[in-house]
């Protein structure tokens, strides 16, 4: 272990991740730290720190960031600018490779029954929401579509399995009572077990 304290590790990864503009993994902290520095205690005894403060130490898959406590995200709406809103289409989309991924365009087509245009696809990409995953090994090869850690940010989550199930979408009103299609039941399951 280096001789330098926890508590200047802490400021050490403090500095950094408040610097950075995107959020910063374990490796990349500990590259960044002197030989023998602790990252990951860093981390953890920040995020402690940082409970119940105007600031969280957030984990997006498996990066750090500091990010804006959820309560008093109201502070920041004035420096919002809303450029577009997505599309009914666009939003669909991407409900579905978020709960399917890695999902194909044809896979897309066939959950929504309609044909996905091409400019769904590329403002979903430009938002760097979704990204082409590995090509299927099937005919044609097909690219595969997957949420990014972008996506996950904008909206809270650790990963895709914290994605709410059908039943959580019930409760928050979203979703009427009707018997979910197999589909979305199979989706919010795959997504609860995890990602390909």
């Amino acid at each position: 272990m280096t001789g330098i304290p926890i508590a200047e590790q802490e400021r050490m990864v403090e500095a950094v991740l408040f610097a950075s503009a995107e959020p910063v993994s374990v490796a990349e902290l500990a590259a960044r730290l002197p030989e023998g520095a602790d990252a990951a205690q860093a981390l953890a005894n920040l995020r402690k720190h940082y409970e119940g403060r105007g600031v969280r130490l957030v984990r997006v898959q498996d990066r750090w960031a500091f990010r804006t406590a959820p309560d008093l995200g109201f502070l920041m709406q004035r420096d919002v600018v809303e450029t577009r809103k997505l599309s009914r289409a666009g939003i669909e989309t991407l409900a579905i490779v978020a709960y399917h991924q890695p999902v194909t365009r044809a896979e897309i087509e066939e959950i929504r029954g309609v044909a996905v245009s091409r400019g769904t696809l590329d403002q979903l990409l430009e938002l760097e929401w979704i990204r082409l995953g590995r090509r299927r090994m099937t005919p044609g090869r097909p690219a595969t579509f997957v949420v990014t850690e972008q996506f996950l940010d904008h909206f809270g989550l650790e990963s895709a399995r914290d994605l709410p199930g059908v039943k959580e979408l019930r409760e928050a009103g979203l979703l009427d009572n009707r018997p979910a299609p197999a589909m979305m039941d199979s989706a919010a399951d795959e997504s609860q077990q995890g990602e390909d």
